[in-house]
């Protein structure tokens, strides 16, 4: 109840102010040109967490702009940013697709967030952004869809404040399938991130989706920390 009533808020906030960059404040649009130009540098991610799975690259790092984009989105309901970023992640992946001359449709799959996260952001942050990705890039010419099939199972802490090696444990066999929305078999899949950390969550989901026959093609994040 109390994350509906704060949603129905922040819509009707979002009518009665007019839009604010959430990078720079300037009026106008919720994601100006500029602070996008500082998410649109592709960069390879290395993490030992990573190094047996497939390729890794974030648009930008977690700081300045970027990083008040991610945090206003994912935790101050800021869902208007959702089809910018999406934008942004759909014209880097189709980068990735003429580059290596990847054929065929993509499937753009989310990473999972705790259930209690979910429910207090009003729904999955990266399925939003998976979805209106899909769409972004299907009108580019690429064909795309969402599968919103990875869910974390209860026992996951918070990871904030744990090690790598910590994150890794607490995710351990906690990332599942949900087999009735699994993307086809055979389809070419990339997983979809706010923010590598450790890696533990690219990890973890990208192990359950080869478990499921379903393996990752490219991870591709909004942002990664230093290191």
């Amino acid at each position: 109840m109390l994350t509906r009533l704060r949603l129905a808020l922040t819509g009707l906030v979002d009518l009665l102010l007019p839009q604010h960059c959430v990078g720079c404040d300037v009026a106008g649009t919720a994601w100006c040109r500029e602070c996008a130009g500082r998410l649109g540098g592709l960069r390879r991610v290395e993490r030992p967490l990573l190094s047996d799975g497939p390729p890794v690259f974030a648009l930008g790092r977690y700081r300045g702009a970027a990083r008040r984009a991610v945090l206003a989105y994912k935790e101050a309901g800021r869902r208007d940013l959702a089809a910018p970023l999406a934008a942004q992640l759909a014209v880097a992946l189709r980068s990735i697709t003429l580059e290596r001359a990847w054929p065929g449709e993509w499937w753009l799959v989310p990473a999972p967030s705790r259930a209690v996260a979910s429910r207090r952001r009003g729904g999955s942050h990266m399925g939003r952004i998976a979805r209106h990705a899909a769409e972004a890039l299907t009108a580019s010419g690429t064909p795309a869809r969402a599968a919103d099939c990875l869910v974390t199972a209860p026992g996951a802490a918070d990871s904030a404040g744990l090690s790598p090696q910590q994150r890794a444990d607490n995710l351990a066999g906690r990332v599942l399938v949900r087999p009735n929305r699994l993307p086809p078999a055979g389809t070419r899949v990339a997983l979809l991130d706010d923010v590598v950390t450790s890696g533990a969550t690219a990890a973890g989901s990208a192990a359950a989706l080869s478990r499921a026959r379903r393996p990752v093609s490219v991870v591709l994040a909004l942002t990664a920390t230093a290191g």
